[in-house]
């Protein structure tokens, strides 16, 4: 009978500067997978928190003091000999000059000059390959902060739409997604709006997930797919997965396991703080956001009273970023 794999819980940081560069380490000789490239940080001890035990591995290997950390995503990945659960935080200040106090090797380097989709194992800019566990948050670094949801309503309101949309996009807006349940106007005219919509986002370099609750022969047009909770148990169930990014709606843990099953690219949970849109359903709260989003095992949107003042304290709470329909969600 074989033993089970040791399961070590690990924090790991993305440390980023403020030209959007990421700090790489390379593995020294004597340990597990020598040369290879990986994120920062090392075992959480007994007692400690995330956040703690990433303080504290970045001071003994990097010889600095994090000040800013923010939860991001709580994600597994077996290796042959072990199985690691992998916290990953961002890392924006801190104090001190990072170095090898390991003797290790270190590398600043952009996330979107290491290629993804080449190889099994990404290659870093300066050369080595990085371990197998840093791919998916390398992937999960270029999905934008911030989602924008559209809320048209009928056509005549199609133009200002159009145009609120097109200066947020000048903003620098890079996520969108055409979701109208509640259209007054006739199918041909909502299309339209879809196309415009579409157009308009690919123009200016932004993808354009569609919603759900708008026909399947539409979803192969846009960038991908948001799924409402419910169709995304339906898809799970039909074993088929839609084409491009994929989202999923979420409001409980069920929701979370479904989107997990699905291997969604990211989730959407919410409502997060009470909104006027659902007065009678209870918000979630940040820490019951922070428990879901922790179960994710991917990036997550905070939605829900959300806009650009809350995009902090969301990322202190596990999200990724924001999505909203209505306010100021750039700033």
């Amino acid at each position: 009978m074989t033993a089970p794999k040791p399961y070590v819980r690990v924090a790991a940081g993305l440390i980023l500067d403020p030209r959007g560069r990421l700090l790489l380490g390379q593995r020294p000789d004597g340990k597990a997978w020598p040369g290879w490239w990986e994120f920062p940080g090392g075992k959480i001890e007994t007692g400690e928190t995330v956040e703690q035990a990433l303080v504290r591995e970045l001071d003994e290997e990097l010889g600095i003091h994090a000040t800013q950390v923010y939860p991001w995503v709580v994600h597994v990945h077996e290796y042959p000999k072990s199985i690691v659960e992998l916290a990953f935080c961002q890392v924006t200040a801190w104090d001190g000059e990072p170095h090898g106090r390991e003797n290790q090797a270190l590398d600043w380097v952009d996330p979107w000059d290491i290629s993804l989709d080449e190889s099994e194992h990404p290659i870093a800019p300066g050369g080595g390959s990085l371990l197998p566990a840093a791919t998916p948050p390398l992937r999960w670094l270029r999905l934008p902060t911030h989602y924008r949801i559209s809320h048209i309503g009928s056509p005549d309101q199609t133009a200002d739409w159009l145009a609120q949309l097109r200066l947020q996009l000048l903003d620098g807006l890079r996520l969108v997604q055409f979701r109208e349940p509640d259209w007054t106007g006739d199918t041909d005219s909502l299309q339209q709006a879809f196309q415009d919509t579409l157009a308009l986002c690919r123009q200016h370099g932004a993808r354009c997930l569609i919603n759900s609750a708008h026909p399947q022969a539409w979803w192969c047009q846009a960038d991908g797919v948001q799924l409402r909770a419910a169709d995304a148990a339906l898809i799970l169930q039909q074993d088929t997965r839609p084409p491009g990014w994929l989202g999923v709606s979420a409001h409980n843990q069920q929701d979370i396991d479904c989107a997990r099953q699905l291997q969604a690219d990211f989730v959407v949970l919410g409502h997060a703080q009470p909104t006027a849109s659902h007065p009678d359903i209870p918000a979630l709260g940040w820490d019951r956001f922070r428990q879901l989003a922790n179960m994710a095992g991917r990036p997550v949107f905070a939605i829900g009273g959300q806009s650009a003042d809350t995009l902090d304290i969301a990322r202190r709470h596990g999200a990724h970023g924001i999505a909203a329909i209505r306010g100021k969600l750039l700033a």
